[in-house]
């Protein structure tokens, strides 16, 4: 789960990692109010949205007095933010940040994540803050440095000395202070359940001191449970309606950008088909997993969900019967089609447990289907009913 820059912050500054004094806001009358409560008079009017990329797209601005200050919260206040992240729809911008401005002397990059293959957390760093780390990682890979950190013992000496060495460090204070951080951010992503926390720029100021200038923190959806307090921290303006509707009905569901229509049962079989719709010449216009134990109203309202994308010009129905039961996903999608006509091609692939009862099931329906007899056969047979 995603969440916004102020709550990332007022996360980690319970866990002593060092952030900038702000205070966040829907109002631009409250700007000039909120900018005196600042420790300085320069301040920065930063948009709150779930994407990276806003400097660039114009959402961050540096204000040198209330005037100005109160003149930039008032053009990205209401403004469609579009940055590499959103898309060319861009963002609506309801929140924004207001900070204190800081005496920047260098730039960094630091971040934590799972390393899945390991089996480890690891930490990265990196001398070029505030730019892409993609495109860092494309043009200079030498300049990232990744440490793996054993969550049995947790964050050691040869981290620290890696990292610092990494990052260029040779002032006593400024190690000391840095060290303390990289405890405080590690004890924050352990205990929070984060899969990501990434401080791009961490700054170093003329005065040697730390800040985390802009984080991004992503939360585990797997440990909410554990952290029922992070409700109040989801923002449904910044996620897709399509998806928080596949939640409510306990779908794995992720729009993308293509126009083919997927219901899968299974992970494993939900990317399989999708590469196999690419490789035939499409695009997927979403993941959509109906989980093994599908009953035919969970089908019902998948079907439902992909219909409602305007992107989606056919659809593929591709079910492997094992625990799901194929005669249950056709009942489903006949149940489906009474609530919502169709009006794109749709292409079935079942095979599997009483496949030829559902495929009958499905023939006597009266209603336009196009049967195939493989995942490839499938993939063909949609792609190919989109462009004729």
């Amino acid at each position: 789960m995603k969440i916004h820059e102020y709550q990332a912050k007022e996360l980690l500054k319970r866990y002593g990692v060092s952030v900038p004094t702000g205070f966040v806001t829907e109002k631009v009358s409250d700007v000039k109010k909120l900018v005196k409560k600042l420790p300085t008079e320069v301040s920065v009017i930063k948009a709150q949205i779930h994407a990276g990329g806003r400097g660039k797209g114009g959402g961050v601005k540096v204000a040198k007095d209330l005037a100005a200050a109160e003149l930039h919260a008032k053009n990205i206040l209401g403004m469609q933010l579009v940055t590499h992240q959103t898309g060319p729809e861009g963002q609506k911008v309801r929140k924004i940040l207001i900070e204190q401005g800081m005496n920047i002397a260098k730039e960094y990059y630091l971040a934590m994540t799972l390393d899945r293959s390991a089996g480890k957390v690891t930490a990265i760093c990196s001398t070029e803050g505030g730019m892409d780390i993609e495109e860092v990682a494309e043009s200079h890979p030498e300049k990232i440095i990744k440490t793996r950190i054993d969550v049995a013992n947790g964050i050691v000496g040869a981290n620290l000395r890696k990292m610092t060495k990494a990052m260029g460090f040779t002032d006593k204070a400024v190690i000391s202070r840095f060290h303390e951080f990289c405890h405080a951010l590690y004890k924050a992503y352990m205990e929070l359940d984060c899969s990501l926390v990434e401080i791009n720029p961490l700054v170093v100021t003329a005065e040697g001191e730390l800040y985390a200038l802009d984080c991004k923190l992503t939360l585990d959806d797997n440990a909410l449970y554990r952290h029922p307090e992070f409700a109040e921290l989801r923002d449904e303006n910044e996620e897709e309606p399509l998806e928080l509707e596949a939640q409510k009905f306990g779908l794995n569901y992720i729009k993308l950008d293509g126009n083919v229509g997927c219901m899968v049962n299974g992970a494993g079989l939900a990317m399989g088909t999708m590469d196999i719709i690419k490789y035939s010449g499409g695009e997927p216009a979403n993941f959509l997993d109906v989980g093994g134990g599908a009953k035919a109203e969970t089908v019902a309202n998948a079907f439902r969900i992909i219909t409602k994308d305007p992107n989606v010009k056919a659809i593929l129905i591709n079910i492997f019967g094992g625990i799901v039961r194929c005669d249950r996903v056709a009942q489903g999608v006949l149940d489906a089609m009474k609530m919502v006509p169709l009006k794109v091609p749709l292409v079935v692939r079942l095979s599997g447990t009483n496949s030829e009862l559902a495929r009958k099931m499905l023939n006597e329906s009266g209603i336009k289907i196009i049967t195939a007899t493989g995942i490839k056969d499938a993939a063909e047979k949609v792609v190919a009913s989109i462009r004729n």
